[in-house]
């Protein structure tokens, strides 16, 4: 049984219908990529994955780990084990990235009927993290987010994903304004953490340079809301060499994925 599986969804916002009828499944331990051209449907997926309110399911479920959740909480598909990296994280003044991830932590653990974990833990357990995903100590002191740079709010986006270690991790367009150096700290992250855990993760993107650092072993290729081509890693390769149109039949698609 998929650790996620997304059956004949509709999705709607507002009057706008923008899924219709898509179905896709992530496996234990699995990488897969989602692709697409803009407008095709693919930050709606991530978000109504983990309960937008602002998005209204009209048909089909959502199954995570053999249970129903498409009329669950946000708050309870977190606490099941779901985990969504933003596009676009953001800022919290006031709350500072240690209270932030300590409180995190606890009700991941509250969820699991364990005790709080102790500030040594904690400690050495952020610190482990932070290594990891090269972000500095002092970050600990800011408050979340707040002045950050692109590159500075994805990395701790995977130090939250490395500390949570869900069972599946959805990456909206992770890699989008990250130089090179930033997107090889992220992907470096997200390989460790599924190596150690077994994590699925969905990665959303339309360019392919994350996906020669996290490698797929599915590519599914999204248009109009719906699936429209699946593969393997060769998908990748194609997309790149001769961009969407050939998937959407629209000429002004006939470029480079990674243009």
């Amino acid at each position: 049984m998929p650790e996620l599986e997304i059956s004949n969804l509709h999705v709607s916002a507002g009057e706008k219908e923008i899924l219709k009828g898509l179905d896709l499944t992530v496996e234990a331990g699995e990488v897969h990529a989602l692709m697409g051209p803009n407008g095709s449907g693919k930050s709606t997926l991530a978000n109504v994955i983990m309960g937008n309110p602002a998005l209204d399911v009209t048909k089909g479920k959502i199954t995570f780990r053999g249970e129903d959740i498409t009329e669950a909480s946000p708050d309870e598909r977190s606490r099941l084990g779901l985990f969504m990296a933003f596009q676009y994280p953001v800022a919290i003044p006031g709350v500072t990235v240690t209270k932030y991830l300590r409180m995190v932590i606890n009700a991941h653990r509250q969820a699991r009927g364990e005790d709080e974990i102790s500030l040594k833990e904690f400690r050495q357990v952020v610190e482990e993290a932070m290594e990891m995903t090269e972000v500095k100590r002092e970050f600990s002191k800011r408050y979340l987010n707040d002045g950050f740079s692109g590159g500075e709010k994805k990395r701790l986006e995977i130090l939250q994903m490395a500390l949570q270690k869900p069972n599946v991790a959805i990456l909206d367009e992770t890699d989008s304004g990250l130089d090179i150096d930033a997107l090889n700290i992220v992907a470096e992250g997200v390989n460790t953490v599924s190596a150690q855990s077994g994590m699925g993760v969905l990665i959303i993107t339309h360019y392919q340079r994350i996906l020669h650092l996290v490698k797929p072993g599915r590519v599914s290729i999204i248009s109009d809301g719906k699936i429209v081509k699946e593969g393997g890693p060769e998908l990748v390769d194609q997309l790149e060499s001769e961009g969407y149109g050939w998937i959407t039949g629209d000429s002004e698609l006939a470029e480079p994925a990674s243009a």
